[in-house]
């Protein structure tokens, strides 16, 4: 047997390969990074000039609170914008218009209380200004009674307990949970406060896992992924589908990764039987082109939600990429800008064709969409 020489000069060479072939890499996250940069620009810009002389962003014909708050935000947190521009400025000065004696930000009468609320958290937060802090407590603290709990005769036993609709007595559901849980953690509350720990309650009851879940709509399940809501029987946007003969509901893709984040955000471990169960069905559905597991004709619907809670989910859960149920690697944050890259519109602006849940509204759905981004192209958390 001849020895193994190994030279200098062939330490030299494979280092060499090693250094272009990260160079080459680079160049890739550069070029994309670049690219996914001036789709931002793009989006802003078109959402600049489409700013109402009020400060705000219209949707069903009129100015919109909601829509306001989520496109302050993507200002409020861009390197070239921030939050002492004067778009910002305006938008933020809007929502101040709507912030009511009992701490909530909303519109009297619209019944979004939650919603409405919890989106203009975010874009205070956003703001990092330390004179918008009791305005921001003061919200935290009128969705800590909105929450559905012993408060309202609600106890741990009952589907509803933990959970956040969209206010006025509405009946809980993830979408409006996870909206809280995001202001929450955006705004700095700590992740052991009990509102966390209600919430975490009913996030588990929306999860199809039986081992974990006490509703009787995931008796049996093994699925991980999750639905709309566990209330009044149970409900899910995609429908039901046949599991051994038998219907259930079915889980999607949107609704999975807002509970997911949301997991993490309240500090669920990632060994937990819960967040396990939950990357299982991630790996099992990933992908970008539609809404995962929305069935059919459906898949589409509510594409840039998904995005959304997608990029956040990826961030809060910690790697750079996803292995598919193939173990094909998945660097989500590239593919993610690239993605969305291909569907802006040339005047900036992204809109979803299949307009449930009002993604025909191009305010509404750039606002997702800028928000994705800035999400792919931050820092990836220490």
């Amino acid at each position: 047997m001849r020895p193994i020489i190994v030279t200098l000069a062939a330490i030299a060479a494979t280092a060499s390969c090693i250094a272009t072939a990260a160079a080459e890499q680079a160049k890739l996250d550069f070029a994309t990074r670049s690219e996914a940069g001036a789709s931002v620009k793009r989006g802003l810009a078109y959402l600049e000039a489409t700013q109402d002389p009020s400060g705000a962003w219209d949707a069903f014909g009129k100015p919109h609170l909601g829509v306001t708050a989520l496109v302050a935000k993507c200002f409020a947190q861009d390197e070239h914008y921030g939050p002492n521009h004067p778009v910002t400025k305006r938008a933020v000065a809007y929502l101040m218009k709507y912030v009511q004696p009992d701490g909530g930000i909303y519109v009297e009468g619209d019944g979004l209380q939650n919603y409405l609320t919890s989106a203009s958290i975010m874009a205070l937060a956003a703001m990092h200004d330390p004179a918008q802090q009791k305005t921001i407590k003061g919200a935290q603290e009128f969705l800590r009674q909105l929450q559905w709990d012993s408060g309202e005769g609600y106890e741990r036993d009952n589907p509803w307990y933990g959970g956040q609709g969209y206010g006025s007595g509405k009946r809980p559901d993830l979408s409006n949970t996870q909206m809280m849980i995001e202001a929450l953690h955006d705004s700095g509350l700590a992740a052991d406060d009990p509102m966390y720990k209600k919430a975490m309650v009913f996030i588990s009851r929306c999860q199809m896992l039986g081992s974990t879940n006490d509703q009787a709509m995931a008796a049996g399940s093994t699925d991980g992924g999750f639905v709309y809501s566990p209330a009044n029987g149970g409900e899910s946007k995609a429908g039901t589908e046949v599991v051994n003969g038998k219907p259930r509901l079915r889980t999607y893709g949107s609704m999975t990764y807002a509970g997911f984040k949301s997991m993490l955000y309240a500090n669920v471990d990632h060994d937990d039987p819960r967040v396990k169960a939950a990357v299982a069905w991630i790996r099992s559905h990933y992908t970008l082109d539609h809404n995962p597991n929305m069935p059919g004709a459906q898949s589409e619907e509510g594409l840039y939600y998904y995005f959304l809670v997608f990029s956040k989910a990826m961030q809060a859960w910690g790697v750079e990429e996803v292995r598919d149920q193939h173990d094909v690697p998945h660097p989500w944050r590239a593919e993610l800008c690239q993605k969305l890259g291909t569907l802006q519109r040339p005047d900036g602006s992204w809109v979803n064709e299949k307009d449930r849940w009002f993604e025909g509204n191009p305010h509404l759905v750039t606002a997702y969409a800028v928000l994705a981004l800035q999400t792919a192209l931050s820092p990836a958390p220490k």
